[in-house]
């Protein structure tokens, strides 16, 4: 059974490993989420100006 104790040891035995887990979860995200982005905005039908014939 987990106790807040042991929790608090585990946290504070692997501090480095988890922060650098977070830190490349984050940029992941940051990753995918400027990825998205820019593929949607490629994906816009392009401005046509067209000129009406008199």
């Amino acid at each position: 059974m987990f106790t807040v104790a042991k929790l608090k040891g585990f946290v504070k035995t692997y501090r480095s490993d988890i922060i650098l887990g977070i830190g490349v979860f984050l940029v992941s995200l940051l990753s995918f989420g400027i990825g998205y982005m820019t593929a949607r905005e490629q994906l816009k039908e392009p401005l046509r100006i067209e000129q009406q014939q008199p």
